[in-house]
């Protein structure tokens, strides 16, 4: 993401990956003035000749809408951004849909200027520039599952089985052999060399299989880290121990994960933590917390605790020092963190 032009109440900026997407989802709430260059039909174009009818061109121009709407899919390349016109050539009060993509240019208004947290947000996503997307692969000795890490949540990519075997040891490595060697081919595709590739899992069976990718031609750069578990718990293990902090440790998923399970693990152990909207608050009155985490878009009127004024808390939360982490919930530990209400204090003393 690149910042085209500071503008009085707003900005104009440059989304340039998936990544991007996200953060201008949050950015893009009810009430935002969204500028862009989009197409509209153009009603005056259409004629009657011949008693055929010609339908109205299509004319690019700049539109800008107030937000009434957002729609995005994790992990795909478009956000789609609905609401009235409240500036154009045409049509100004009907109602329209930008949408945005990787390569647009989009500018974001509010009267009075971006809220501290949209601001925070913003400059958190300036401030990262573009981070690699990373391939992290589960190896268990009879099944791989593949993951896509991206800055802001863990993508499913695919899940493999060995179907097969026999009595003897010899059936059985044949068949091990062969199943390694297909999914490294798969994986081959999906990671091309320039992504590099965690591989992970509780036992020997990722060393064997970074020797096939590696027999493939494979040049990625490469991570090879013991978990203490398999399955999916393996992939958060990672990023919550630092087992690939190389590759992953600037992610702002990493520090959002890592937040939430230091959070889980102080609730475990009756430790310095506040959880809940009121027990939240307090801490904040007390200038207790340390770091705060809460799903994004309750910094926006969107999430579901609308009683609890989540901007006076974030913002009591950076003047007494703390530091506020907007996550998302497109991973194992954000769907722990929507359990619990959305937010999780770490706090610097315990508070009754």
């Amino acid at each position: 993401m690149r910042r085209i032009k500071r503008l009085d109440e707003g900005v104009r900026l440059r989304l340039d990956d998936e990544n991007d997407l996200w953060t201008a989802s949050q950015l893009c709430s009810p009430g935002t003035q969204v500028g862009m260059l989009s197409h509209r039909r153009d009603s005056t174009t259409g004629t009657q000749a011949d008693s055929r009818a010609k339908s109205a061109e299509r004319k690019p121009m700049w539109i800008v809408l107030e937000v009434q709407e957002t729609a995005f899919q994790p992990f795909t390349d478009n956000l789609r951004v609905h609401g009235v016109i409240t500036e154009a050539k045409i049509d100004i009060g009907s109602h329209h849909t930008h949408v945005i993509s990787p390569g647009c240019e989009v500018e974001l208004t509010r009267e009075g200027g971006l809220s501290r947290a949209d601001r925070s947000l913003l400059k958190e996503a300036l401030s990262a520039g573009r981070r690699p997307k990373c391939g992290l692969l589960v190896v268990e000795s009879d099944e791989i599952l593949v993951f896509e890490v991206a800055a802001h949540g863990i993508r499913d990519v695919s899940q493999f089985s060995m179907r097969g075997g026999g009595k003897r040891a010899d059936d059985s490595t044949s068949v091990r052999k062969g199943f390694f060697e297909r999914v490294a081919m798969e994986v081959r595709l999906v990671f091309p060399d320039q992504i590099p590739v965690v591989l992970c899992g509780p036992g020997m069976a990722r060393e064997q299989f970074e020797k096939h990718l590696r027999s493939l031609g494979a040049q990625n750069q490469m991570i090879n880290a013991a978990t203490s578990i398999g399955g999916r718990a393996a992939a958060n293990e990672v990023l919550a121990e630092g087992l690939a902090d190389s590759l992953l440790g600037e992610h702002a998923l990493v520090q959002q994960v890592r937040a939430i399970e230091e959070g889980l693990k102080r609730i475990s152990t009756n430790g310095a933590v506040a959880y809940g909207a009121a027990s939240i608050e307090t801490a904040a009155e007390q200038g207790a917390i340390e770091s705060l985490v809460i799903e994004a878009s309750m910094l926006r009127g969107q999430g579901e605790s609308l009683t609890t004024d989540w901007n006076e808390i974030s913002n009591s939360v950076e003047t007494s020092g703390g530091k506020v982490i907007q996550a998302s919930v497109d991973h194992d530990s954000g769907q722990q963190l929507i359990g619990m209400g959305g937010a999780i204090a770490l706090l610097r003393w315990k508070t009754e």
